[in-house]
């Protein structure tokens, strides 16, 4: 054999079980790291599509009033005096501002079905009429519909027993008293005749002091505080079935000695809110939380509170309170979403801005601004609600000195 030329070995090369385990530990160590990062640039994508959508909302509104010289109302829609509930015969004008807006915001074919007659599937001889019936009425197409434009990327809430849910909806001032009836004394939910328009009239001046009032129509013309100034619209984070204080509203607090109007935290002093998951509702209690299909956003098409209105008394992401026996009833109903921190609100110039939840919110204890209010409730009265309320009015001739 020739000593020049030694024989190789062939050697075998690879990681040993130890090595991989310590490569599989370590890539673990870095999707841990980067995850959070990940989730956290997701959420930042979903908050800015759901600020496009509020900047879209509030060029609607801003094209709708160039168009009509006026804001969408409120509460609009047709009314019979007297026409049972159910009946489906009118809409009871409680129609939200997104009905109005539908052609602003790319969705004509709907408005042109809601707008004209429409045969029952049942094939019924008589179509629902002209603006839609109730619109708690599930076999009527265009309420069970829901639009891209009114929903938020971070609200994972969808179907039954809601119809179309919105994420947004219309400021009605710092105040509850009359924030369902408006000047016409109209209440969606009881069987009433147009009467005694006056007071009504007198009531609805006093303590309505939003951009939007329900049943009557404003312009930009009355917001004199500033559009800059005044919100229009607020971001709501819609009802998951599982007592979130943000999205189902406790029911029927006005016990005739104490109500919501005068302690807008009445809910919390009550002991309402389960004081281990300050976010809930205390088990059992109130037993009266509103029904099933009456959670927050459920229906787009309607102006109730708990539907498609918000007020600047409790700071953001607070308990929905209510005074009345339902959802289209009076009570603290501010804004919440599921971001981090605060909610989106459209101003009156069509600027969308984030608010925190540390807002300045002046005394929460005191009373609402109304007719029969005394020291800082009476009329004109400048808000108790510090920064906050001072946001939600029209023309309280406030003047907002600080960033918010």
């Amino acid at each position: 054999m020739d000593n020049r030329f030694p024989m190789r070995r062939h050697q075998a090369f690879g990681f040993t079980l130890v090595e991989l385990l310590v490569v599989i530990a370590i890539i673990g160590v870095l999707v841990g790291l980067l995850l959070p990062a990940v989730q956290a640039a997701r959420e930042a994508a979903r908050r800015m599509s759901c600020s496009n959508n509020m900047k879209q909302l509030g060029l609607a509104v801003h094209n709708y009033h160039s168009a009509y010289n006026q804001l969408p109302m409120h509460g609009g829609g047709t009314w019979v005096d007297g026409t049972p509930i159910g009946s489906n015969l009118t809409n009871r004008m409680d129609l939200s501002i997104w009905v109005a807006l539908t052609p602003f915001v790319e969705q004509q074919a709907l408005w042109e079905q809601i707008s004209s007659p429409m045969n029952h599937p049942s094939g019924t001889p008589n179509p629902w009429p002209s603006m839609g019936p109730e619109t708690g009425e599930e076999s009527y197409t265009p309420w069970m519909t829901e639009m891209p434009t009114l929903r938020c990327p971070s609200d994972p809430g969808y179907g039954a027993p809601s119809m179309g849910r919105t994420n947004y909806a219309a400021c009605l001032g710092d105040s509850i008293h009359y924030m369902d009836q408006g000047p016409l004394g109209i209440l969606s939910d009881t069987t009433v005749t147009l009467s005694n328009l006056a007071a009504h009239g007198q009531q609805a001046r006093a303590a309505c002091r939003g951009a939007f009032i329900s049943h009557d129509t404003t312009r930009f013309r009355d917001i004199l505080d500033g559009l800059s100034s005044t919100v229009l619209l607020g971001e709501i984070a819609t009802d998951l079935g599982d007592r979130d204080i943000r999205s189902i509203p406790a029911l029927g607090n006005d016990s005739g000695t104490e109500s919501v109007r005068d302690e807008p935290d009445l809910c919390q002093h009550e002991g309402f809110v389960d004081p281990s998951r300050p976010q809930f509702w205390i088990p059992g209690v109130p037993p009266n939380l509103a029904a099933v299909n009456a959670g927050r956003g459920f229906r787009w098409a309607s102006s109730g509170a708990a539907y498609n209105a918000v007020n600047t008394i409790l700071p953001p992401n607070r308990e929905l309170c209510f005074d009345g026996p339902t959802a289209s009833s009076t009570g603290t109903a501010t804004i919440s979403s599921r971001h981090q921190g605060g909610a989106h609100l459209v101003m009156g110039d069509g600027a969308v801005v984030f608010i925190t939840d540390s807002i300045e919110c002046g005394d929460i204890h005191h009373g609402n601004v109304w007719l029969s209010g005394t020291g800082k409730s009476r009329p004109g009265s400048k808000s108790p609600y510090g920064l906050w309320g001072a946001l939600g009015t029209r023309a309280s001739k406030e003047v907002i000195g600080t960033d918010f």
